[in-house]
């Protein structure tokens, strides 16, 4: 009787454990998926907020905003804002895409 007894306790400690394993892998890969999300939303966040994202390159928008973090003054902004702005409504009509008149609200 007393090995029924350890035999049970052990496979219910295996399956305890086993249980435990397959929660944790899949709060890895829960976390994993979460963090992919997020990443893309914040991507997809930077990109509306750059006039006519969908015109450009990943690299385009990397160096688009590079420059917008390296300006030195506002004023320096909004000249490359309204530059770009430009191009991008010349790239547009280019490819025969309508973008909107204004720029996206910042802020």
């Amino acid at each position: 009787m007393r090995n029924i007894d350890l035999t049970i306790t052990a496979l219910a400690g295996a399956l305890v454990f086993t249980t435990g394993l397959a929660l944790a892998a899949d709060q890895d890969q829960m976390r994993t998926q979460d963090q992919t999300m997020s990443q893309t939303q914040d991507k997809t966040q930077i990109q509306d907020q750059i006039y006519g994202s969908q015109l450009m390159t990943q690299q385009e928008r990397n160096e688009y905003s590079s420059r917008m973090r390296s300006a030195k003054t506002v004023q320096e902004q909004e000249q490359i804002r309204a530059d770009h702005h430009e191009q991008m409504k010349v790239r547009a009509r280019e490819r025969g895409v309508t973008l909107p008149d204004d720029p996206p609200a910042r802020g």
